[in-house]
C-alpha cells in the first residue's frame, strides 16, 4: 500500500513529464503545436493522457523503496517488475514514456529511500540502485542493449549508472538561464538544449545512424552557442533545428525523457542553490 508521501512523489514526477510535453517549440518532439496540425494532434494527446497512467507504477516504486529501506538487489528486482507491469498499463493508455519511466522510477524511488536529499545524493542513491542487475528483465536484448553494443553508446542503463549525468547538467542550465533572466520556457528548453547536445540517444542512432546524431548535437549546440533560446539569434536557430528535425522525421525522445528527471528534480527544491 502506498502513502501519501508516496503519491506525492508520483504526482510530481507525472507533473514533471507534462510540464516537459508543454514546451514549445521542441525541436523534433511533440508539442502543443501539435494541436493544430491533425496528422500530429493524435500522438501528442496520446502522450498527455498516458503519462498519468504512469502514476500507480510510480506511487508503488516509491512505496517498494521506502519499505526495502536502502539499495538492494530485492530493490532493484522490484523496480523492475513495477516497471513491466507499468509499461503495460501506459500501453493500454496510449503508448510512450518507457525513457521517462526508466529515469523518473529510479529518480522516484531514490527520493523516497531519502526524501531530504540534494539533486546530486538522490542521482549518486539512483546509481547504486541501477548497479543490481535485474534478475527478472526479460532475457532477449532490447532495442536499446543491441544499438549500446553496436555503437558503444551508454544507453539508458548506462546513463542511470553513471548517476544521470545529464539529468545534473539539465538542472545547471536550468539555473544559469534562470539567472540570465530567461523565462521559465526558455530555461527549460535550454537544459533540453543542452541535454541534446551531448547525449548518445540510442533512439536517434537506432533511426539515423552516428551521422544522424551528430547533426542533432550540433544543431543543438548550435542554438546554445548563439546564446540559448532566449536571444534573438538563439530563438532564430532553434526554429530552424526544429524545422529541420521535423523535416528529417527526427526525434531525440531519449532526452525529453531525461529532462522531464530534472524537472522532477527541480520541482521538489532538491537542486542546490
Amino acid at each position: 500500500m502506498t502513502s501519501c508521501e508516496d503519491d506525492a512523489l508520483a504526482l510530481a514526477a507525472v507533473a514533471a513529464l507534462t510540464g516537459q510535453l508543454a514546451l514549445a517549440p521542441k525541436p523534433g518532439l511533440p508539442d502543443p503545436r501539435d494541436l493544430d496540425a491533425r496528422s500530429t494532434r493524435r500522438e501528442h494527446d496520446s502522450l498527455r493522457w498516458s503519462a498519468k497512467a504512469l502514476a500507480p507504477g510510480l506511487a508503488a516504486m516509491a512505496a517498494s523503496a521506502r519499505r526495502t529501506g536502502e539499495p538492494s538487489p530485492a530493490l532493484r528486482a522490484e523496480l523492475g517488475a513495477i516497471g513491466r507491469c507499468t509499461e503495460h498499463s501506459v500501453g493500454l493508455a496510449g503508448g510512450g514514456h518507457k525513457g521517462a519511466l526508466w529515469a523518473l522510477g529510479l529518480l522516484v524511488a531514490a527520493t523516497a529511500l531519502d526524501p531530504r536529499a540534494k539533486a546530486r545524493e538522490i542521482a549518486a542513491t539512483a546509481r547504486r540502485i541501477a548497479a543490481f542487475n535485474d534478475k527478472g528483465a526479460p532475457r532477449r536484448p532490447s532495442r536499446g542493449s543491441t544499438i549500446s553494443a553496436k555503437y558503444g553508446a551508454p544507453g539508458a542503463r548506462g546513463e542511470a549508472r553513471a548517476g544521470f549525468p545529464h539529468v545534473r547538467r539539465a538542472l545547471e542550465a536550468l539555473t544559469t538561464a534562470r539567472r540570465a533572466g530567461a523565462t521559465e520556457n526558455e530555461a527549460r528548453l535550454d537544459a533540453l538544449l543542452t541535454v541534446m547536445s551531448t547525449l548518445q540517444d540510442t533512439e536517434l542512432l537506432y533511426d539515423t545512424g552516428p551521422l544522424g546524431l551528430r547533426h542533432v548535437q550540433a544543431g543543438a549546440r548550435g542554438v546554445l552557442e548563439a546564446g540559448g533560446t532566449s536571444t534573438k539569434a538563439g530563438a532564430e536557430a532553434l526554429v530552424a533545428l526544429d524545422a529541420d528535425l521535423h523535416d528529417r522525421g527526427w526525434s531525440p525522445r531519449g532526452s525529453a525523457g531525461l529532462l522531464a528527471g530534472a524537472l522532477f528534480l527541480d520541482t521538489l527544491g532538491t537542486a542546490p542553490r
